[in-house]
């Protein structure tokens, strides 16, 4: 087994690194990584409905969608994340409990009362503190997951703080937990670098052929390339999303449209009561803050209704 601590927390990368192990190595992989700020999606959900997208906007928070399904997650520098990927074997079948043991039998030698909860999580009481996904390809397959260690959480709760009633689509739902932090539950305090050792010491235990290994030059560019061409993409961060649609309205205001694979191919638009031009300016463009401004500035929408109109189309 091939064992990575990835100390750089730009979320693209680390995703685009995880991908790449996956696809170009045949070796088992053990991943310790973190990210910056960011909340990253489930492959098979609607990103816009998973996230409080103004406070995302508003503090320049990282949003990315991962090769696994599920739910969404947040991560910052107080969360650490953890990759097994490994050939299946034919008596081996998916067991999340397989690749979450190891990080149990961690906790509870630090004197924590962690346990299996029932939606492939792990619990202390009934609070969260891991989340977790898999991503299988032919006999390959990839289980991640998080860990709070010292996450921010109200910055977590308001991430993801959304409006459940605005959007209407078959994408996969979050399921929104009561979380805690491990450093919470620790009989003696300790860093999130040295929780981390712990953790890789056990993988250097209980597996005796792990070695160490070191991104290489065409390693790191090639997950730079990755990165670049795929998950800083605004296609598959956004327009991935399956098909939705948006109904919102205030006093004055009102908007529904119907977005496939990101881009708006209805919509209608009235301000003040009155169905408005504007609704076939939209058509075809992609459901894209920067994008529709330009178009509505561009034929001289007034400031005004531009602002209406996106405060309820995001």
């Amino acid at each position: 087994m091939l064992c990575v601590v990835n100390k750089g927390t730009d979320p693209y990368f680390n995703l685009a690194a995880e991908e790449y192990f996956f696809h170009h190595f045949s070796d088992d992989i053990f991943m310790l990584w973190q990210n910056q700020q960011s909340i990253i999606i489930g492959k098979h959900q609607n990103t816009l409905s998973e996230i409080n997208y103004q406070y995302v906007k508003k503090n320049n928070i990282a949003v990315v969608r991962r090769l696994s399904g599920g739910g969404t997650v947040y991560h910052d520098t107080g969360n650490l994340n953890f990759t097994f990927i490994q050939n299946a074997r034919k008596e081996f079948p998916v067991d999340f409990k397989n690749f979450t043991q190891p990080i149990l039998d961690v906790l509870h030698k630090l004197g924590v009362d962690a346990r299996h909860g029932l939606k492939n999580d792990l619990l202390i009481g009934e609070k969260k503190i891991s989340g977790n996904a898999e991503h299988i390809f032919k006999n390959r397959i990839l289980h991640h997951g998080t860990l709070l260690f010292s996450s921010r959480l109200k910055d977590l709760n308001e991430a993801i703080h959304t409006n459940p009633e605005k959007y209407l689509d078959k994408a996969v739902k979050s399921r929104r937990s009561t979380v805690t932090n491990i450093s919470d539950h620790l009989k003696q305090p300790m860093s999130i670098s040295e929780f981390s050792q712990h953790i890789l010491n056990h993988i250097f235990t209980i597996s005796t052929n792990a070695v160490m290994y070191d991104l290489k030059e065409n390693d790191i560019q090639s997950i730079k390339d990755l990165s670049v061409n795929k998950y800083q993409s605004w296609e598959w961060n956004y327009g991935y999303s399956p098909s939705y649609q948006i109904s919102k309205s205030s006093d004055d205001t009102e908007v529904k449209v119907t977005v496939e694979k990101g881009i708006i191919t209805e919509a209608l638009i009235k301000l003040n009561g009155t169905d408005e031009q504007i609704s076939g300016l939209l058509i075809n463009l992609p459901h894209k803050e920067e994008t529709i401004r330009e178009v509505l500035f561009l034929h001289h929408v007034y400031i005004s209704d531009i602002e209406k109109i996106i405060n309820q189309l995001f």
